[in-house]
């Protein structure tokens, strides 16, 4: 008897499809001209983040296991497979600050948030929305989840032989930080699906949530300052353009917006009246701030530019279609994931 949901198989198809898409492309890394590029990220990224959905349905947990298990993928991918958390050589990322225990500081601290929210979480939750009939359900059955994780090693298999020996030919990260970077994903992992997991679904009780306008906004900041404040750019040696030791104020400043971001959203979504419209509209902003700061930093050439610019746009619209369709729905809290009941008669988000 075939227990996966029905839709389960597009709902991880989707999933697959448009997680390297959001946290490569429309960063502009690599250009639209250069969009083949995305296979080669397809197998780690896609399997990686259908993974992680999979393991935490299955556990019933929420979204601090997502945000988590994201972590845990930033430190297999940096870490393990292109090792760009310890080289002091590729992307030229060891210069940005001083290094702490062999490891970069700055782009750690920039990468493995990024990728618990970019290439994971937002993945997820657009998903979600997409589907939410499924939202609470796994989309695989065990067989699948197998699959997921087969293909996810072969994943990083692949870009361990392809991008990171022609980008960083000859390095070996040293075997104490690669048993370091193991250490962490088990210990994550762990609390993600044991410790955290399964939480019971909150009653509101927080203030009543901001507009979708001001959740998109708040969004739009937020990505686009701490990116800011981490990648330099505009020919800046260090982030946000600081020399030496001055560079601990832009790392201090993007932990504050982190703490900060998490705290009000935590907030909002415990309160009354956030809605499924106020989570698109949050990821819309983080998504469209995200972008419009690949356009400042990573297109290279006018063309790079106007194509990410477009590229932006159609995400923008992309949303107000999926927007259209999700209007006066119920939430998705970050502690559990599940769908809550509407706010009031005609609502939105």
């Amino acid at each position: 008897m075939d227990d996966r949901p029905k839709g389960g198989r597009r709902a991880a198809l989707l999933l697959v499809v448009i997680t390297p898409l959001i946290a490569e492309l429309t960063l502009g890394n690599p250009p639209l001209s250069q969009i083949w590029l995305m296979l080669l990220w397809i197998p780690i990224y896609g399997a990686g983040t259908v993974l992680i959905r999979e393991l935490v349905r299955r556990r019933r947990g929420g979204w601090p296991s997502i945000l988590l298990l994201g972590l845990a993928y930033g430190i297999v991918e940096e870490g393990l497979v292109l090792q760009a958390l310890s080289s002091p050589t590729m992307y030229g990322v060891a210069g940005w600050a001083p290094r702490f225990l062999g490891l970069n500081t700055a782009y750690t601290e920039l990468n493995l948030p990024y990728h618990a929210v970019f290439s994971v979480a937002l993945p997820i939750l657009l998903t979600d929305l997409t589907f939410p009939a499924l939202r609470d359900r796994p989309y695989l059955r065990r067989t699948g989840l197998i699959v997921a994780g087969v293909v996810f090693v072969l994943g990083g298999l692949l870009l361990r032989l392809t991008v990171a020996t022609s980008i960083d030919p000859g390095y070996q990260a040293p075997a104490a930080m690669l048993a370091g970077c193991v250490i962490a994903v088990v210990l994550l992992a762990v609390v993600a699906l044991r410790v955290l997991a399964p939480a019971p679904s909150p009653a509101p009780t927080g203030p009543a949530a901001p507009s979708p306008w001001a959740a998109a906004g708040f969004g739009l900041l937020a990505g686009f300052g701490y990116l800011a404040l981490l990648f330099p750019f505009g020919g800046a040696a260090q982030p946000a353009f600081t020399h030496g030791a001055w560079v601990a104020a832009p790392m201090l400043g993007a932990a504050v917006l982190a703490a900060l971001t998490w705290w009000l959203v935590r907030r909002w979504t415990a309160g009354s009246g956030w809605t499924d419209r106020h989570h698109l509209c949050l990821a819309g902003g983080a998504l469209v701030g995200h972008t419009a700061f690949g356009v400042v930093a990573n297109a290279a050439t006018l063309g790079d530019k106007l194509q990410l610019s477009a590229l932006g746009l159609l995400t923008v619209v992309l949303l107000a279609l999926l927007s259209r369709r999700r209007t006066g729905t119920g939430s998705i809290t970050p502690r559990t994931g599940r769908r809550g009941r509407p706010a009031a008669e005609g609502s939105t988000r």
